[in-house]
């Protein structure tokens, strides 16, 4: 992934890979040791069931290695993101 400046990712739209509407990017928990990215802080949209992902308060964590692509909107895996394991691909 390129890299991206943190401002440049205030109140960025987030969206899952199958076109969902999460919500808006509020803040990104670091790890400060080691600089590694953990979640995205995301304020959930109005229709979108939060009962399925990790919650503080009004707003839903996002493991960062959910994310696929940052362009025009943060666009994240759903199943990482709600802590599923990926379905596996039969080949």
């Amino acid at each position: 992934m390129a890299n991206v400046f943190a401002k440049n990712l205030s109140s960025k739209q987030v969206m899952a890979t199958d076109g969902t509407e999460i919500g808006i990017l509020y803040n990104i928990v670091m790890d400060i040791r080691t600089g590694d990215l953990i979640d995205l802080i995301v304020k959930p949209d109005m229709s979108l069931d939060t009962s399925k992902y990790r919650a503080d308060e009004q707003y839903i964590l996002l493991p960062f290695e959910s994310v696929r692509a940052i362009k025009d909107y943060i666009v994240v895996d759903k199943n990482i993101a709600r802590g599923l394991n990926p379905e596996p691909v039969e080949i």
